[in-house]
């Protein structure tokens, strides 16, 4: 199935596009379509942003579109930052590295044993008929208080992950996308759509 990608997180991209090798889904990029949308994520949830999302790149290109929403939640700070993991502290001169340090500042008085979080991901598949198709993916971890690794992207360097030992960051992509919260939204999105009559059974 054809679908474009409602997306411009580079690194995104690329996990998306490799997890998807996997099952029977061909992915277009929104600027291979020559669109470029800003959408307003005003949703509370990650199923709202991600349903807005594909619903505003759907409506624009005409095709069925696949949205992501993301993020991390940590259990000491009530699930934050959560909707907000890609704008957290607000402050736009924050790049990814920043936003990690403001998280382990904002826990570094969160006692060992409660340092539990997890990556949460929401996927949403909008067709032009008018068919939404949403799955959600979480892994289940803990906060380091030093980041380690150098790979993945986002919070990867401080989410230790028990299972296999070490953080996200330390794990080879092949391997994290066997784990993570994004290879389990699609995996049960891609059987949904198959329920559905979108994929091959």
């Amino acid at each position: 199935m054809k679908m474009v990608l409602a997306s411009k997180n580079p690194h995104k991209l690329v996990e998306i596009q490799k997890i998807v090798e996997r099952f029977d889904i061909q992915l277009v990029l929104e600027s291979e379509l020559g669109v470029d949308i800003d959408v307003e994520e005003t949703g509370t949830t990650f199923e709202e942003n991600s349903l807005l999302k594909a619903k505003a790149v759907m409506e624009a290109t005409g095709l069925p579109a696949l949205a992501d929403d993301s993020g991390i939640a940590v259990d000491a700070l009530n699930g934050a930052p959560g909707v907000y993991s890609a704008r957290y502290g607000f402050d736009d001169s924050l790049d990814d590295w920043g936003r990690l340090q403001l998280l382990l500042k904002n826990t570094e008085n969160v006692p060992d044993g409660q340092r539990q979080a997890q990556f949460v991901c929401v996927i949403t598949l909008m067709t032009p008929d008018g068919q939404v198709i949403q799955a959600r993916g979480e892994v289940h971890g803990e906060l380091l208080r030093t980041p380690a690794g150098t790979g993945g992207f986002g919070y990867d360097p401080i989410f230790y992950y028990p299972p296999l030992g070490k953080t996200l960051a330390e794990v080879a992509p092949e391997e994290k996308n066997q784990v993570s919260h994004r290879a389990r939204a699609l995996k049960v999105l891609y059987e949904k759509m198959k329920e559905a009559g979108y994929a091959d059974k």
